[in-house]
């Protein structure tokens, strides 16, 4: 890296750092690897290879910084990639996932893990929703019968799965898509699904937001009736398997979920009506936080994200006698993600244990881990990607979002051993983009880099992408131009992970920065 980085810098600077780099961000200097977390990723992070070694041993041919020849063309970034959507396991164990299709002008279809994975839903059904616009949380799976939000009509729809059945609306037809839904779960108390609703039909501009249940008992279309409603947004409603109670998340203007939010919890009357309220985080005005993610484990105890405190999102647990929040991991690190979109699972119970495969992001890098929610006890897990997202999780195995500067977004099965605290297998299932590979050897490797801000104490970061070609070389004494992307943040966050869009300029003799300013997700609440 030093040798590629050198090509950038006058003959009068040092060669210890990029003195095109050092101009746009002044003191920037390269993040050497952090003593403390282990390194997530082995074989998939491996050095983008040498040039000579990619052409067969041929020495590269030198020729002028940009003007490279590469077989990674705009027609290649534009059709490369499938969209993933939500992930789920159906009752057998087996994945279930909404993948996004170029050649069928971007359709979202739910499709199932199998030898030859297979769409569930027919060809004129797609499987999206436009709740707060981001949309996310589209469908739900309960053992073999999958609802989902389709996208041209907006309504919900049951299905079985494997039966050759057809979707049949589970909600009334407003003649219009302005009637959309998400986030929703199967509520195992009352036969009913419950989700969250958003009604356009009065105001497009401030929408009514609330959670709704939805009978499953019988085959008829009913109005949904409304549970909760009075704040203007809602999320993450989620049932208790093991009493009759329900978790969800809600804020209010001018707030984002991740300014200010509130957790609260709701008992079920006999009747399915929420009766009695209590709010478990959010509520107290000299506390700030956002809480997220709510769950319940396998024995009934209320676990989510939030946070408080250290302005860092940590897992917490809630005391419902005492009515207290405890920590269970604390680490300077984001255990979940600003909620633009339903649907996200940072975090899930292995099975019916008290284990929790969890995901953080620090400092540039996705980790993940299983947390002994009895014990307190937590053992990293050595996987090849770098980047992750969101986990589902069977009895001693999960799936995994995730990608490397080296494998594109893909989804995982990962087998742990006994003990829950070792990767035994790790087999890729799905891939985004499963031919891009074979333009491997030009793939340039990102480097993590830091660099102070206008803001005393506070750092900002990004990834620097040298130029690579195996075919080529810059001419001597000849600089590399450089690209540099903001992304559209501030609540974003850009990542290391295979980009082609990316690659097509460093293929061609580029230089590319990749910038993660101040205030961009993954490094607190500033």
């Amino acid at each position: 890296m030093a040798t590629l980085l050198a090509s950038i810098l006058p003959a009068a600077c040092s060669t210890s750092a990029p003195a095109l780099l050092l101009r746009a961000f002044p003191r920037l200097r390269l993040r050497r690897p952090l003593a403390s977390p282990p390194r997530m990723s082995s074989s998939s992070a491996a050095a983008s290879p040498a040039p000579a070694d990619a052409a067969g041993g041929e020495r590269p041919t030198a020729a002028p910084f940009g003007s490279w020849r590469s077989p990674i063309t705009a027609d290649v970034v534009s059709g490369a990639s499938k969209r993933l959507g939500d992930i789920a396991l159906a009752g057998d164990g087996r994945l279930l996932w909404i993948e996004g299709r170029p050649e069928e002008k971007g359709r979202m279809v739910i499709v199932k893990e199998d030898d030859k994975p297979a769409d569930i839903i027919p060809q004129e059904f797609a499987a999206r929703t436009l709740a707060q616009e981001y949309g996310g949380g589209a469908f739900a799976v309960q053992d073999n019968v999958v609802v989902f939000s389709n996208y041209k009509d907006q309504r919900l729809y049951k299905q079985p799965i494997g039966t050759g059945s057809l979707p049949v609306p589970l909600t009334p037809d407003y003649g219009a898509p302005d009637v959309s839904y998400a986030d929703g779960v199967f509520d195992p108390h009352f036969s009913r699904y419950i989700t969250v609703m958003e009604d356009r039909r009065t105001s497009s501009l401030n929408p009514a937001t609330t959670i709704v249940s939805i009978n499953l008992s019988n085959g008829d279309v009913h109005e949904p009736k409304v549970l909760i409603s009075g704040n203007d947004f809602y999320a993450s409603p989620r049932i208790d398997p093991t009493k009759k109670r329900m978790a969800w998340i809600e804020w209010g203007h001018p707030n984002m979920p991740w300014d200010k939010s509130e957790l609260w919890v709701g008992y079920f009357s006999e009747s399915g009506d929420l009766t009695e309220r209590v709010c478990v985080a959010g509520s107290n005005p000299m506390l700030v936080e956002s809480p997220a993610e709510p769950k319940w484990s396998p024995k009934g105890e209320l676990f989510f994200v939030t946070d408080r405190g250290s302005g860092f999102w940590n897992i917490y647990k809630w005391v419902e006698h005492t009515n207290e929040v405890v920590p269970m991991y604390a680490l300077d690190a984001e255990f979940t993600r600003p909620l633009w979109v339903f649907g996200i699972n940072s975090y899930d119970f292995l099975g019916k244990s008290n284990h929790i495969v969890f995901t953080y992001r620090q400092l540039g890098k996705s980790y993940i881990g299983v947390l002994d929610c009895d014990s307190g006890s937590v053992s990293l897990l050595d996987i090849p990607f770098s980047d992750l997202s969101n986990v589902v999780t069977g009895n001693d195995y999960f799936y995994i979002e995730g990608a490397s500067g080296s494998i594109p977004t893909s989804i995982a099965k990962v087998t742990l051993d006994g003990n829950k605290t070792k990767v035994i297998s790790f087999s890729i299932v799905w891939s985004s983009s499963p031919d891009v590979m074979q333009y491997r050897s030009f793939f340039s490797t990102p480097e993590f880099i830091e660099f102070p801000t206008s803001s005393p104490e506070q750092k900002a970061y990004a990834y620097f992408y040298p130029p690579l070609n195996p075919m080529f070389e810059g001419l001597p004494d000849e600089k590399p131009p450089l690209l540099v992307k903001t992304h559209g943040g501030p609540t974003a966050e850009t990542r290391g992970v295979l980009d082609l869009s990316v690659q097509y300029w460093t293929s061609r003799g580029w230089a590319f920065l990749d910038v993660n300013y101040g205030g961009s997700t993954g490094s607190g609440f500033i």
